[in-house]
């Protein structure tokens, strides 16, 4: 068990701090930035990052069932908190994919053909659906650190 919770804390740390650094330092910091400087570092930023999302993601599902079947004998003997960060995990991670799948890749497309109004558009839905997520991390985390002291039921 202790390699599981290791394992998936360090992958929660991993995903929630970036987009933590991402949306409280780095987007204020490159909003001084012109489009065509700005855009392509975020691009950039996300080519670095979105793999350790991935990996992130992978690990918390593994490690997440993992101690649920293996520690906790399944969901139907699983606390309240245990069920809400299922299902906040599964949420975030939806949300991870279509941000992957669909804004991000419109957004390499938009810069590779230097359209700055669609490329800024396409950032701006990035940033929306990552501070929908960076709250729900948070919100996870708490689960996580304080859930089975108040939602132990």
């Amino acid at each position: 068990m202790s390699v599981a919770i290791l394992l998936h804390m360090l992958a929660a740390v991993v995903w929630v701090g970036g987009m933590f650094f991402a949306y409280m330092a780095l987007r204020p910091a490159a909003g001084a930035l012109e489009p065509p400087l700005r855009l392509p570092l975020w691009s950039r930023t996300f080519a670095r990052f979105f793999p350790w999302v991935w990996a992130a993601v992978a690990l918390l599902l593994l490690t997440g069932y993992w101690m649920v079947f293996q520690v906790f004998g399944g969901f139907a003997h699983s606390a309240l908190y245990i069920h809400l960060m299922h299902g906040l995990g599964w949420i975030m991670a939806l949300i991870f994919f279509y941000v992957y799948f669909i804004p991000y890749r419109r957004l390499d497309r938009a810069l590779s053909v230097s359209d700055w109004p669609a490329a800024g558009a396409q950032l701006n839905r990035i940033r929306r659906l990552i501070g929908i997520n960076l709250m729900l991390g948070l919100l996870t985390v708490g689960l996580a650190s304080s859930g089975a002291y108040w939602l132990a039921g």
